[in-house]
């Protein structure tokens, strides 16, 4: 399903499952009874006399076949795998005003856009099979609403900093710090997601912010001796 037309459901920022997904059953299985395994006690083998039984693979082969290519093929998150939904939620929580749920989606947002635009329901259908710390489906208005939420916050965190950036409230130093950290934060992530960033890659990248910056520090000025100017008068 396409963005356009798509309302967004309400999801807890914090937690991987989405508003629709369903609380899963902690009793241990459909039959957690006395006639279950236990737990690191290796069932008995069979006896030599009786043979094993025949493993049918067809319902896994159909299961495979029922994934579509782009996802089986899908290499993004790869060096996640075995992560923990809330370490990487913690993790992004400590750096980035962003939680796993909406780095993942917006990731995927990106990957999965078509002429008409973003596909939501793949995305939601096939997310476990996408992103390692993500083990449920979501809904297509899940996906938009993790997708807004997002571009939300980017925005915020865009005005934040040229804020603080053109009300002199930091010194060129500093602000060369703050990018600094913001940059190597940011170039992480896309490592983890598989990004491979070259050398050449890194450095246009660096000019374009440098550049960026220095453009919002000469147009504080400008507007810092304008006020200074209108006040003289």
């Amino acid at each position: 399903m396409d963005e356009d037309g798509v309302n967004a459901a309400r999801v807890d920022g914090d937690t991987e499952s989405g508003a629709d997904d369903a609380g899963a059953d902690d009793t241990g299985g459909p039959d957690a009874t006395g006639d279950a395994s236990m737990p690191g006690v290796p069932d008995p083998e069979p006896a030599a006399d009786e043979p094993p039984e025949d493993i049918d693979e067809s319902e896994d082969s159909s299961a495979r076949q029922a994934v579509p290519d782009d996802v089986q093929k899908y290499a993004r998150f790869k060096k996640m795998d075995g992560a923990q939904y809330d370490r990487v939620n913690d993790f992004l929580r400590d750096r980035t005003y962003i939680t796993a749920r909406e780095w993942a989606i917006a990731r995927l947002c990106s990957d999965f856009r078509t002429e008409t635009g973003v596909e939501m329901t793949k995305i939601g259908e096939n997310l476990p099979d996408l992103v390692p710390f993500m083990t449920d489906t979501y809904t297509p208005q899940a996906v938009n609403q993790a997708r807004a939420s997002f571009e939300e916050k980017v925005r915020m965190a865009g005005a934040t900093f040229l804020y603080g950036a053109m009300c002199d409230f930091f010194t060129a130093e500093e602000l060369d710090d703050v990018m600094y950290e913001a940059t190597e934060v940011a170039k992480f992530l896309l490592e983890v997601e598989g990004v491979d960033l070259s050398v050449e890659d890194e450095l246009e990248a660096e000019e374009r912010i440098s550049s960026v910056m220095r453009e919002v520090r000469e147009a504080s000025a400008e507007l810092r001796a304008e006020d200074i100017a209108e006040t003289d008068e």
